[in-house]
């Protein structure tokens, strides 16, 4: 029996079975299983082991959109100029260049110093294409995969990019490298050079099919470099690289700047044609993020993502805006956009109960910040995918169902009857009917109200820190702050700065934190990292909340082994009914375009990629910039006359210009001898008067 035979029967069957019984479809399958394997002996496991053969590129899911040997990305422009230099910003601080490590704070734009395997495009959901690798093979199944190395791969010292390099990498990063990669790596049994060019990945454990892309998502570091050089100890050394761009110079703490390799040489592949256009990149370091916009509205850098509804709305303007200089725009894209809220740290006792957090949800009102502080910008999340097509909605349907069954005696009830909905209010700032549901709920997890403080069974006194790296949040936190103290919980926020703030993160130093998940149009091993009871454990582990429940972790494995889109739609909505309903985030908002703004001297692809902003496909237009700064100069001009203008009619006495005074003289002079003929005009009618008595 062919291939094309089977997924036809199996396709048919699919659409009758959605309407059987989890039993029923059970049955079928098993029986489904054994007519196949009677009809074709032992040819599944033939063509589960069967190769592919070299090739290109690899989809998460179905075939990859771009064709072998095809010219460049859609959405990248093969004859953009290359020059000029950008400036941009970044928020706090940095003590390290080894982005790979847990200890030290990393500089921001090193992704570009290091390359990978493989690059993934940005207007697919998941599909990756050869950079350092030429070609990729894996056997149907997935179960490893091969790539074999370009020669033309060079560091930065015009040294080849080897396989031992790959497999120190590998060995490198999973063992000394950040937590992270232990977790997302473990399910690589053997790395191994099969060849002079090529290295070979093989898996174990259940099917992973996403296990051949995030191999090509590894970093591939200098063995040579990281042999003479610390790998676990921070660095301000520039390290050896083989990306577009290296270390040029920098301020500790206070900026880096890179510059673009000559003779890149990966600069003619398709995915890198129309890209990384600019010669030299610098990024200026503020504490302060009020600083920092009024520094870009100086020009004291080029370009900036904002993410404050309110500062949009209101701080960006001026007469640099008004002129034209600075380009104010928002920019449709289709990303999931996660989850942003506060995360409840459950590690500490407080929080165990699943009940107590929910109540301390209705103290949040997000109808009143949104219409106060946002003007009205942001949607409310109802989802930790949210944004796609793995949000939950409505009532689970049957294949979440055939998912999350075997676990109902482990889960809320509400996972399975009710639709997730986080708390609302009229927006006037009264929040009084929510506080009493809390209170209610409070009150069932036998929190009581002593000497006006909320008291937990064991007689501690509910007390909550809000630990923020922003400024920005205290004006978010405090109405909350507020109506907790209603409930008798005592309620501080604890603004730090970005190293304690990342210390405290990796050691899970914290009762409740602004914490960001984003999510891809393909999750997966990730996901371990986000919500599983290995990673709670992990120091430098993204499971901010510590959630530690295996069915959040047999889901998670769901996801990850899904054979199909329609199979990991249907985990993803699953585990995210369970996270919701676990109330481990109060959920904030999201909004679906970036917001952008820039001082007019770029240029950029007529399209747009839809999940990624896509800067690194933009250039400096000569031209553009050449008017900018005669434009400026205008500007600076007219500003400057206004000044004299305003200083010539709004000056007295000795301060005046000598021309004003001059002129202040000649009008009292001329007053005076108005005065002197009215006065000399009076005398000559009081005389005439006298005569004609």
């Amino acid at each position: 029996m062919d291939e094309c035979a089977v997924e036809h029967i199996v396709g048919t069957l699919s659409v009758y079975m959605r309407s059987m019984s989890l039993a029923m479809r059970t049955a079928a399958i098993l029986a489904l299983s054994s007519a196949l394997t009677a009809a074709a002996g032992s040819e599944p496991a033939r063509a589960a082991a069967k190769e592919t053969g070299p090739r290109h590129a690899i989809a998460m899911h179905g075939a990859p959109k771009y064709p072998p040997n095809f010219a460049h990305f859609d959405y990248a422009n093969p004859a953009a100029p290359k020059g000029g230099k950008v400036r941009l910003h970044a928020i706090g601080t940095f003590d390290s260049l080894n982005p790979y490590i847990l200890k030290g704070v990393p500089a921001s734009g090193l992704g570009n110093v290091f390359e990978t395997l493989m690059v993934n495009s940005e207007d697919e959901p998941f599909s990756a294409y050869g950079l350092i690798a030429e070609t990729i093979e894996f056997p149907q199944d997935r179960s490893w995969v091969a790539f074999t190395l370009r020669p033309e791969a060079r560091w930065h010292d015009g040294t080849q990019i080897t396989v031992d390099d790959v497999l120190f990498s590998f060995e490198t990063l999973t063992t000394r490298g950040h937590p992270f990669y232990r977790a997302y790596y473990k399910d690589v049994a053997k790395a191994e050079a099969v060849g002079e060019r090529k290295v070979k990945f093989t898996f174990s454990g259940a099917v992973n099919r996403e296990l051949p892309l995030i191999i090509g998502q590894m970093a591939v570091i200098s063995k040579a470099y990281f042999t003479a050089n610390a790998f676990e100890k921070t660095t301000l050394e520039p390290p050896l690289g083989s990306g577009p761009y290296r270390v040029e110079s920098l301020e500790p703490g206070r900026s880096i700047t890179y510059r673009r390799v000559e003779n890149y040489w990966a600069e003619n592949l398709p995915v890198r044609r129309g890209l990384h256009n600019f010669d030299v990149i610098r990024i200026d370091y503020y504490r302060d993020p009020t600083v920092a916009l009024e520094a870009f509205k100086s020009h004291e850098y080029d370009f900036r993502a904002e993410n404050t509804a309110k500062v949009w709305a209101t701080a960006y303007e001026g007469p640099n805006f008004d002129g034209g200089l600075i380009a104010k725009e928002e920019i449709r894209h289709s990303i999931p956009t996660g989850m942003q809220g506060f995360f409840f740290n459950t590690r500490r006792a407080k929080f165990k109960d699943r009940m107590v957090r929910q109540a301390l949800a209705y103290a949040f009102d997000f109808e009143w910040t949104n219409k106060n502080l946002f003007n009205g910008a942001y949607t409310r999340t109802r989802s930790y995918f949210s944004n796609s097509d793995m949000a939950s909605s409505g009532l689970p349907g049957p294949d979440e169902i055939a998912l999350l069954e075997p676990f109902r005696d482990r889960l809320a009830p509400e996972v399975f009857v009710k639709t997730y909905e986080p708390p609302v209010t009229d927006g006037s700032g009264n929040a009084r009917r929510n506080l009493r549901v809390a209170l209610k709920l409070l009150r069932e997890a036998d929190w009581t109200i002593r000497d006006g403080k909320l008291t937990s069974p064991d007689g501690e006194p509910m007390e909550i820190e809000f630990l923020i790296v922003s400024p920005q949040f205290e004006r978010i936190i405090a109405p909350m702050v507020r109506n907790l103290e209603k409930l008798g919980v005592t309620g501080r926020i604890r603004l730090v700065d970005t190293a304690q703030y990342q210390r405290r993160l990796d050691t899970f130093d914290f009762d409740v934190i602004v914490g960001t998940i984003g999510q891809s149009l393909s999750p997966g091993n990730e996901q371990r990292n986000f919500w599983t009871g290995n990673a709670a454990d992990t120091e430098g582990s993204r499971n901010f909340a510590g959630i530690n429940d295996r069915v959040v972790d047999a889901l998670v494995e769901k996801l990850i082994s899904a054979s199909d889109r329609e199979s990991l739609v249907a985990a993803a909505r699953a585990l995210d009914r369970v996270l919701l309903w676990g109330h481990y985030v109060i959920p904030h908002w999201h909004i679906r375009h970036f917001r952008v703004a820039y001082w007019d001297k770029f240029a950029r692809p007529s399209i747009t990629p839809k999940y990624s902003l896509g800067f690194d496909t933009w250039w400096v237009d000569p031209t553009k910039e050449s008017d900018l700064e005669r434009r400026k100069q205008r500007m600076a001009q007219l500003a400057e006359a206004n000044v004299e203008a305003k200083a010539d009619t709004s000056g007295s006495g000795d301060d005046q210009p000598a021309a004003t005074q001059s002129g202040t003289g000649v009008w009292l002079a001329l007053g005076a001898v108005v005065a002197v003929v009215l006065i000399g005009t009076g005398v000559i009618i009081r005389r005439r008067r006298s005569t004609a008595r």
